[in-house]
């Protein structure tokens, strides 16, 4: 059997496969032999069917398409590995199976092509001073407070209120009956679900629908008093987007929020501190390990949106499927943990959908890790026995029992190879910490003079032509 390799665009490789005769007639022979033994024909036993009774029933057509699909299955995996080819996924035909039929005479020798998924190659330029900005979290003392503020009211004792009005940060009982305006100068409408007795609600901006709390501050217990109000635009019922609403809204209890003294005590009973030192020293810890973590994180994002730019490579489709499969696969996971059917979300009708809307992240995570691990090997970054085991015992308590421990030390040697060649990347790169929503700022003034880029080429295109022709 002789193979022929050729490359070819997004990372497949071409062969060509020329069977001998010897091969062409073994494949024929075996088919006839399969049906034989499991056609049934009148007045024959099965196995007992002479060939050309066979022939006759079945088709000469089917009996060389079934032998052509084994005698292609067999010859191309035996090019694989004769060719030590890293094959990704199944073959491709890509000679016409028909043309191959009709031409295909059993004892004479047969040339296919198919074509096959191989690893890419990636190319990189300069990788070793990147130069990125990146947002620096910054722990703020007022968190804390913040914090501590939030505890104290959810510890707080309410106390009723009978001789002022209602006031920012009370909490009020009240009745309400809402009717919807739906239309301007229309007649109101009862407002479905928009009636309760006994609603307790805190008196603060975005408890309840804007304008609600406001027109309660100000009213006296027992007083009953209409308050209109306008539904957001982005309101979750679109029936009610935008809509006006009237509130016929009476005030029967009023409460005020006690707030314990912030001292030990408060802190022993919202935590495991004796003191409310110990307390504020563990919250303040908190808060400064997320902003690091926050700051770590847009670090390592700016360096690998750069490092995607000085890669270049042609990605296979068998990989962009497989990393599409693995994204869905773990959106999938976290929906069902949210309590959402996600049977409802991925449907048939969906998933075309949801793969194309995926895939453009999917390929953008294919050319990091690529270039990460291009990376490693070009940096001789090793990855131990010892990092893989400390790895894994950090993980213990979250692998199931039965994991095939040999795939999970490969899957954990690439993580922890990725892990290193970014920290060197991060080691090696200038990056310059910018204030939070700087980037953001930056990509939109761009945009922005993108577009007015734009704008000026088209407005220049349009009058070229009136300009011509008054020369």
């Amino acid at each position: 059997m002789k193979v022929t390799q050729e490359k070819l665009p997004a990372s497949q490789l071409g062969l060509e496969i020329e069977v001998p005769s010897e091969m062409s007639k073994k494949a024929y022979d075996q088919a006839i032999a399969q049906f034989s033994r499991q056609a049934s024909i009148p007045g024959f036993r099965k196995g007992k069917v002479p060939r050309q009774v066979l022939l006759q029933r079945l088709g000469a057509s089917r009996v060389k398409a079934a032998a052509l699909e084994d005698l292609i299955q067999d010859c191309v995996e035996k090019a694989i590995e004769s060719e030590d080819i890293q094959a990704l996924g199944n073959f491709q035909l890509l000679s016409s199976f028909e043309e191959l039929i009709s031409g295909y005479q059993p004892g004479e020798p047969l040339t296919f092509s198919v074509s096959v998924d191989v690893p890419p190659e990636v190319e990189l330029q300069d990788y070793a001073n990147l130069q990125v900005k990146a947002e620096e979290a910054k722990y703020d003392p007022a968190e804390v407070d913040n914090f501590l503020e939030e505890r104290r009211k959810e510890q707080a004792t309410l106390i009723p209120v009978e001789e002022r009005p209602a006031q920012k940060g009370d909490v009020a009982i009240v009745d309400y009956e809402g009717k919807i305006i739906p239309e301007p100068g229309a007649e109101p409408e009862p407002l479905p679900g928009g009636e309760a007795q006994d609603f307790q609600i805190e008196l603060e901006e975005g408890r309840f629908i804007e304008g609600f709390v406001e027109g309660v501050i100000g009213m006296n217990p027992e007083e009953t008093k209409e308050i209109s109000v306008n539904f957001p635009q982005d309101y979750p019922n679109e029936d009610l987007q935008g809509k006006e609403a009237r509130f016929q809204v009476t005030l029967k209890e009023l409460k005020e929020k006690e707030l314990p003294e912030l001292d030990d005590d408060f802190a022993q009973a919202v935590s495991e501190f004796e003191t409310l030192d110990e307390l504020r020293s563990s919250i303040e810890s908190q808060h400064k390990e997320r902003a690091e973590r926050e700051t770590k994180a847009n670090k390592e994002g700016a360096i690998l949106k750069e490092l995607v730019k000085v890669v270049e490579v042609d990605l296979p489709q068998t990989l962009v499927d497989r990393e599409v499969d693995n994204m869905l696969q773990q959106s999938a996971m976290q929906l069902a943990n949210y309590g959402i059917d996600v049977n409802k979300l991925y449907t048939k009708e969906n998933l075309p959908a949801l793969r194309e809307q995926t895939k453009p992240e999917a390929m953008e995570k294919l050319k990091q890790s690529l270039a990460l691990k291009k990376v490693s090997d070009r940096e001789n970054i090793e990855v131990t026995d010892s990092d893989i085991n400390a790895r894994i015992e950090e993980l213990k308590d979250q692998l199931p029992s039965d994991l095939d421990m040999q795939r999970l030390r490969e899957a954990v040697r690439s993580e922890l190879q990725k892990e290193k060649a970014l920290a060197w990347l991060e080691e090696h790169a200038t990056i310059e910490l910018v204030s939070p929503g700087t980037l953001a700022a930056e990509e939109g003034e761009t945009e922005a003079e993108q577009a007015e880029a734009s704008s000026d080429a088209i407005e220049t295109t349009a009058v070229e032509p009136e300009s011509q022709a008054s020369e």
